[in-house]
């Protein structure tokens, strides 16, 4: 009775924390904290790459000296004022260039918060990044395990009543059992508490993340600097309607139309290059070198993550061969049938179970941390 009350536990744990996972995700693929980001500097971009692209349509009205001289001295007038009309369109293609330029940045700039808000998930995660595949599997083990332990325990009972065990021997097994529990009861919550934290990717390259991140930060402002170069241009062609009326003259006019084309250069742009070069250098420095920046964090937290490595790779040995040796005692135990063996073959069980708990936990947590500082020399 009691053993299917405690598989029933069991297996409602696992059921909630299944279904508190579900939600976890549900939540996170609604709330990717760089969709909202990516989405408004598109819209942005495109919004002042339309004006770039875009013709423009202008006109005026006004009044001009449009009459002729009558004479030969410099004091006669050219006529009184006469109306003029000038419509038409006007086009600046160096506006291609820069909607093109702003369309780039947006994404190099969506691509940089893709990677730094990865970066701040692992940041947030700290010294607890990559437990995630480690808990899960600890938590397999356990399940795996707890039904055996939870059988036997049961049965010593049994035997107990029959008076072929002690309350001794009933007690040693049953503190295991109970340490068997707790670690698993503290590994789901361990996982409810990830659950909550913003989503990571475990096995993703710290290394190559960084690399993206700085990457794309350092083209944001490459194309930032094409920007300010692209201001010293300018080819405009302009065409339209023009016409001049004059009730009294009658200027005739047979085709009222003209066409200018026009190309400007601001010659600031040639001190501009050194400057976007200081520009691009300080920002790569102010990036990998400012106190509360991003990329500083992270190569702290990936010096924290190998000494932290480097510790569970020397305590995996040491499971490995206290496992090696108690599966060898067990073996050599299952062989004789007396009934003190037979409770020491109990004992062995139940750490066995622990050991291989905290082994398959100790080498999903090894994985994951090779997987994150993969690309990241020392």
């Amino acid at each position: 009775m009691r053993t299917s009350l405690a598989c029933g536990a069991l297996m409602g744990m696992w059921l909630g924390t299944a279904l508190a996972e579900d939600d976890v995700e549900s939540v996170r693929a609604r709330s990717n904290p760089a969709q909202g980001y990516c989405e408004r500097v598109r819209g942005t971009s495109r919004a002042e790459a339309a004006l770039e692209w875009a013709p423009e349509v202008f006109a005026s009205v006004g009044a001009v000296n449009a009459g002729v001289a009558i004479g030969g001295n410099d004091d006669t007038p050219l006529g009184s004022p006469k109306m003029r009309v000038t419509a038409g369109l006007g086009y600046d293609f160096v506006g291609i260039y820069r909607g093109r330029t702003l369309r780039s940045r947006a994404e190099a700039e969506c691509r940089r918060y893709q990677a730094l808000a990865a970066l701040q998930g692992a940041l947030a995660r700290g010294s607890r990044l990559g437990e995630t595949e480690a808990l899960q599997a600890r938590a397999r083990a356990l399940a795996e395990a707890l039904p055996q332990a939870e059988t036997l325990v049961s049965s010593l009972r049994e035997e107990l009543r029959d008076g072929s065990a002690t309350l001794e021997e009933l007690n040693a097994v049953q503190v295991r059992l109970d340490q068997l529990r707790s670690l698993a009861r503290d590994t789901e919550q361990a996982r409810a508490r990830l659950g909550l934290e913003p989503a990571v990717a475990e096995g993703q390259d710290l290394g190559a993340l960084l690399t993206a991140f700085e990457s794309a930060d350092d083209q944001v402002e490459a194309l930032a600097g094409g920007l300010r170069r692209a201001r010293a241009w300018r080819v405009s062609l302009r065409g339209g309607y023009d016409e001049v009326f004059d009730e009294i003259l009658d200027v005739d006019q047979d085709t009222p139309l003209f066409g200018q084309l026009t190309v400007g250069y601001n010659i600031g742009h040639l001190w501009q290059g050194k400057a976007n070069a200081q520009a691009r250098e300080g920002r790569r420095q102010e990036t990998r070198d400012a106190v509360d920046s991003a990329p500083r964090q992270v190569r702290q937290l990936l010096g924290e993550l190998r000494l932290t490595e480097q510790g569970e790779q020397q305590r995996l040995r040491e499971v490995s061969t206290l496992v090696s040796d108690l599966e060898g005692q067990l073996r050599e135990v299952e062989q004789l049938e007396t009934r003190q063996v037979r409770r020491f073959r109990d004992y062995l069980l139940l750490e066995l179970a622990r050991l291989k708990a905290e082994q398959a936990y100790l080498g999903a947590h090894l994985k994951t941390l090779q997987s994150l500082l993969g690309g990241v020399k020392s």
